[in-house]
């Protein structure tokens, strides 16, 4: 699992592993990440979690983070819901997104 949760962030620029997809996010934290990348036109993949347990463990295990969402951009790990939002509020997430 470790193997293509690494392959998967390598050939995706910006992949958000949250519990839903961008058009149901099934928690209000992936949605406001949903909301918050939505607000800046971004192309971006997601995967759901709660579709394979064995990839909701795996991506805690890959970054040492214990919680979802989380988003990762060209190939390093951004943070969740609250880091998020706040590189969004301080305007500092659309040159991360955009780099």
């Amino acid at each position: 699992m470790q193997q293509q949760i690494k392959e998967d962030i390598e050939n995706h620029p910006i992949l958000l592993f949250m519990k839903g997809t961008k058009l149901m996010p099934l928690c209000g934290f992936s949605g406001r990440v949903v909301e918050i990348l939505n607000s800046f036109g971004v192309d971006y993949e997601t995967r759901n979690v709660l579709e394979d347990e064995a990839l909701r463990q795996g991506i805690k295990e890959f970054s040492n983070w214990p919680t979802l969402p989380q988003l990762y951009v060209r190939g390093k790990f951004i943070g969740g819901c609250d880091i998020v939002t706040q590189l969004h509020e301080q305007g500092e997430l659309e040159n991360i997104l955009k780099g």
